[in-house]
């Protein structure tokens, strides 16, 4: 099988890989060989002419829309963050969770007090972009900490006023005595596409859209 018949898609690491996976088994497709546990990087489906590429799932955009993956799943706050220049072809509704801004239970008529006043706040966020683009709109004054690891720590050490951070069921929240201020964003699994490879592989991405979309 030539290069010009393989078609790279994507696949993000962690929670959503077996929802990635479980939607090209419905589809019929060929993944005996993929497996949460894998070391591999790449598994190639010879029957599908599919190669999976799997991946952190803050890469999976920037693969995408640089044309060294055709086709990729990404959840739209990532999409946001990163702000990529790639087709979303399908929302498959999965993985939802939501963007919020959250304080310490204690804090929060303080925060409340300086939203009305438009007071300077300070957020700890792994998503600098969507805050400072969210609160810009809201002509809100904030300060913003990059962080890379459990961003709720930030409000007990006081290094800031609130976190603005993904959730799913909110246990992490309640059981770090955070209360949710606002919500900046709903996030589900979307699958997305390069926009010269969906030119130049529009039937088999078109054919691959239709497979999965029936599955969801």
């Amino acid at each position: 099988m030539n290069n010009k018949e393989i078609i790279d898609i994507a696949i993000p690491k962690g929670y959503l890989f077996e929802e990635c996976i479980s939607m090209f088994k419905d589809a019929g497709y060929d993944i005996k060989g993929l497996d949460p546990d894998m070391r591999k990087l790449f598994y190639t489906s010879e029957a599908d002419g599919i190669r999976f590429v799997i991946t952190r799932p803050m890469d999976i955009p920037v693969y995408v829309e640089r044309g060294a993956c055709d086709m990729g799943f990404a959840g739209k706050d990532v999409l946001e963050e990163i702000g990529s220049d790639v087709m979303e072809l399908i929302d498959t509704k999965k993985g939802k969770c939501r963007l919020i801004a959250a304080t310490l239970e204690d804090n929060i008529a303080s925060i409340k007090d300086k939203y009305r006043h438009f007071g300077m706040v300070t957020i700890a966020t792994k998503y600098k972009n969507i805050a400072k683009r969210y609160f810009d709109s809201k002509g809100m004054q904030v300060e913003i900490i990059k962080l890379y690891g459990s961003v709720e720590l930030a409000p007990m050490l006081k290094i800031a006023d609130e976190i603005v951070d993904i959730t799913a069921t909110g246990r992490s929240l309640s059981e770090n005595n955070l209360e949710e201020v606002e919500e900046l964003l709903v996030s589900t699994t979307r699958l997305i596409a390069n926009k010269v490879s969906y030119r130049l592989k529009y039937d088999m991405i078109e054919d691959l859209m239709k497979r999965i979309g029936k599955t969801l």
